[in-house]
């Protein structure tokens, strides 16, 4: 199969699909790879280091698109992106097609089969793609938390960690999923005094076995948000529904009852957000001031570390490129869980949380794979 690779053109997105390992990888399967000129530069990765492996550097995002048969990518596509997309292609990328309808919309007509990483789920209920950034996606909601707390940023002039004989900050995190517990460990790491609060006891049972530092964890409740939410210096939003829009569980009164100068990071945003006043901005202009509290709710968080951040992804992606690229079928019944992860096929949606939530019908993934 002929696998492309374009650059990713969202917004200050710098990370790209695959690293020269994995190009490697694809050519000793009998592979060939079609890279666009530049993918790499932004996570310090030249085209020469991509053509030493095997690859072929083409001048265009066109020129994938028309060679390829699978598309590679990082990021939802964008409108460009669709309008080159064709029944004959497989898409495999993050798609969080609940945050975006109209990209759904999109690549309903394209008639491509599109797999999103965010909702490969393995039977025990972990998302093997979408972990490697939400690590990085909580842990750097920390350290921007802590950041836009200093005065000069806006924040309420309150240093993360305290010193002795001041009380450090208090820090809220909304959910004890992957980008959470990353969160909350940076954060007690720094030496703020963090509650956790998650619908689940069992991830707040792994969490409380870790013994870190000023860490307690709470079941989520209506009054328990209300209570930590009300009080936190900095607040966390990492819920997640795998597929769907994330629930809103911090409305705009309660953001109102907040300290002046607090902070929020809504590492949420990308599947619409936790937090009522969340908008996505950009690594550019990443925080604004809603009712006093300052909201950081950059959609691709980990884009801003893409050298860390493309590898740790390859890591996770290269075994399910792979096997896509050695044969749809194969790759479905050797990996059942790629079934999860097929969103859109042959224009008709086959994921069932996104096709509740843009009210389309349903059609059977695995039928669509022939299995």
């Amino acid at each position: 199969m002929i696998v492309g690779v374009p650059r990713e053109i969202k917004t200050e997105e710098y990370r790209v699909a695959i690293t020269p390992v994995g190009v490697r990888e694809l050519a000793a399967h009998g592979h060939q790879i079609l890279v666009e000129s530049g993918a790499g530069l932004g996570s310090s990765i030249t085209d020469e280091a991509y053509e030493t492996v095997g690859a072929r550097i083409v001048p265009t995002a066109a020129d994938v698109f028309a060679g390829a048969e699978m598309i590679v990518k990082v990021k939802e596509p964008q409108p460009s992106e669709i309008a080159m997309l064709e029944p004959r292609h497989i898409l495999f990328t993050y798609l969080h097609l609940a945050a975006y309808p109209e990209e759904a919309k999109g690549l309903i007509a394209s008639g491509a089969t599109a797999f999103a990483y965010e909702t490969v789920q393995l039977s025990n209920g972990t998302l093997p793609l979408l972990a490697p950034m939400s690590e990085i996606a909580g842990r750097m909601a920390a350290q921007a938390g802590a950041h836009y707390l200093e005065r000069p940023r806006g924040g309420r002039g309150v240093l993360l960690g305290g010193v002795p004989g001041v009380s450090p900050a208090k820090v809220t995190v909304l959910g004890a999923g992957m980008a959470g517990r990353n969160a909350a460990m940076i954060a007690v790491g720094m030496g703020a005094d963090v509650v956790v609060l998650d619908l689940n006891v069992t991830p707040l049972r792994h969490l409380d076995e870790l013994r870190w530092g000023r860490l307690n964890t709470v079941k989520s409740s209506v009054l328990a948000v209300e209570h930590f939410v009300a009080e936190s210096d900095l607040v966390v939003g990492a819920v997640l529904v795998p597929g769907a829009r994330a629930p809103i569980v911090v409305g705009e009164d309660l953001v109102a009852a907040m300290r002046p100068g607090s902070v929020i990071t809504d590492i949420s945003i990308d599947q619409g957000g936790c937090i009522a006043t969340a908008h996505e901005t950009t690594h550019t202009n990443p925080v604004y001031e809603m009712h006093g509290v300052l909201h950081y709710a950059v959609g691709n968080i980990p884009g801003a570390v893409p050298n860390t951040a493309t590898y740790a992804l390859t890591n996770a992606t290269l075994p399910y490129v792979v096997a896509l690229a050695d044969g749809v079928r194969p790759a479905v019944l050797g990996h059942p869980e790629l079934l999860g992860g097929l969103n859109v096929a042959g224009g008709a949606v086959t994921n069932e949380a996104v096709a509740e939530f843009l009210g389309a019908d349903l059609v059977s993934a695995a039928a669509t794979v022939g299995i």
